[in-house]
């Protein structure tokens, strides 16, 4: 934490910022490579973390990224992406057109928006993307083997191949099933799973299947240090005349954020202790949007500028709690801290996906964080 909290001291009071580090965008997707089998290519699934300088950094690292929107497709041009898939439930016809002219591969998601892709003139390859029948891997969400708006009820793809517009080719399927599923063996199987069953199905309605993206779902555990185990990967077997696209987003850039935030009160209220923040969940909603205490480190900040006291508790239980007038506003409870003081900062790591991105910045207007990137 040397570089980060030079940076943070030199920050105007009250603090609070979230920081991304490069390096270690660098080193995951490293790491991410040497474990996928050759035939692998990786996307980022730009929705993790839309920062400008994440997405260019990893644009760069992987072959490409993935996007759910206009705006996300007008920044992956920006960050020089050389490759991009386009998904989503609810792309409009101009981001459908946009995609389009960007040559972005299009992964679509209904029978409507294949006829909306042929009103708009497209004529190509195009990827289906399939809500399987069977059960996904277990993980925080499930996309596939149930109800959900994603994709098409794979009970329904013999109608929809027999209705397919006029010049729309399909090459693949998308496959998209879990996120942040912790269990490597598990998501190997998956992967083995997902190429037979699309070159089983390509073979049935006799389809010429160049691609079978997996999405994403490479997991991270917020309460511990440990993440998927990424070594039952390179077991997959790709077929020569195939390409598997992987997808992740948080494997990714989830241990490169932290996010800072400084104590401004300390007070107890009916025996709990609470450290209110300059923050909360309108900066890092994923504690309070899944229901778990994310862990914190405490930063010292020696220098106390002010002419009143400075408020102090040591060895005791807290629950750190942000600025809003709610009382969801948490990121964490009954965390033992061994000493804490006013103007101290809590440091949240693993704040690098679905952090700022999925959170509710606007509600009560309080100023943004501070961004830094190393």
């Amino acid at each position: 934490m040397t570089d980060h909290t030079d940076l943070l001291h030199r920050l105007p009071t009250p603090r609070c910022a979230y920081l991304y580090d490069t390096r270690t965008l660098h080193q995951r997707a490293t790491t991410l490579r040497a474990a996928l089998p050759t035939g692998t290519t990786l996307l980022y699934a730009m929705k993790a973390n839309g920062h400008p300088d994440v997405v260019r950094t990893l644009a760069t690292l992987c072959d490409g990224v993935e996007v759910a929107s206009g705006g996300e497709l007008r920044l992956a041009l920006q960050a020089g992406a050389r490759r991009i898939a386009f998904g989503g439930p609810a792309k409009t016809d101009t981001e459908l057109a946009a995609a389009i002219t960007a040559g972005a591969q299009l992964n679509v998601e209904s029978p409507h928006e294949l006829r909306r892709l042929a009103a708009l003139g497209y004529r190509g390859d195009i990827c289906l993307r399939i809500n399987r029948t069977t059960t996904a891997p277990a993980g925080s969400h499930t996309m596939t083997g149930t109800p959900t708006p994603f994709g098409i009820d794979e009970t329904q793809l013999p109608t929809v191949l027999a209705d397919l517009p006029d010049g729309l080719r399909v090459t693949g399927f998308h496959l998209h099933a879990v996120s942040n599923n912790l269990d490597g063996p598990a998501h190997a199987a998956f992967l083995t799973e997902a190429i037979t069953w699309a070159q089983q199905t390509a073979r049935t309605y006799a389809l010429n299947l160049h691609v079978v993206n997996a999405g994403g779902g490479l997991g991270v555990d917020y309460l511990t240090d440990t993440s998927i185990d990424l070594t039952p990967l390179s077991s997959v077997h790709i077929p020569d005349n195939l390409e598997l696209i992987l997808e992740p987003g948080r494997y990714l850039t989830a241990d490169a954020g932290t996010y800072a935030t400084e104590v401004l009160d300390l007070k107890t209220t009916h025996g709990r202790t609470f450290a209110v923040l300059r923050g909360g969940t309108h900066h890092f909603r994923l504690p309070a949007a899944w229901g778990y205490s994310h862990p914190f480190t405490v930063l010292p900040i020696d220098d106390w500028p002010h002419p009143y006291p400075r408020l102090e508790i040591t060895d005791t239980h807290i629950d750190a709690v942000g600025e809003l007038c709610t009382p969801r506003d948490v990121l964490t409870r009954n965390q033992h801290v061994t000493r804490l003081r006013t103007g101290d900062l809590l440091l949240f790591a693993r704040a690098g996906a679905y952090g700022w991105d999925i959170s509710h910045h606007d509600f009560l207007r309080h100023d943004p964080p501070t961004f830094l990137t190393l």
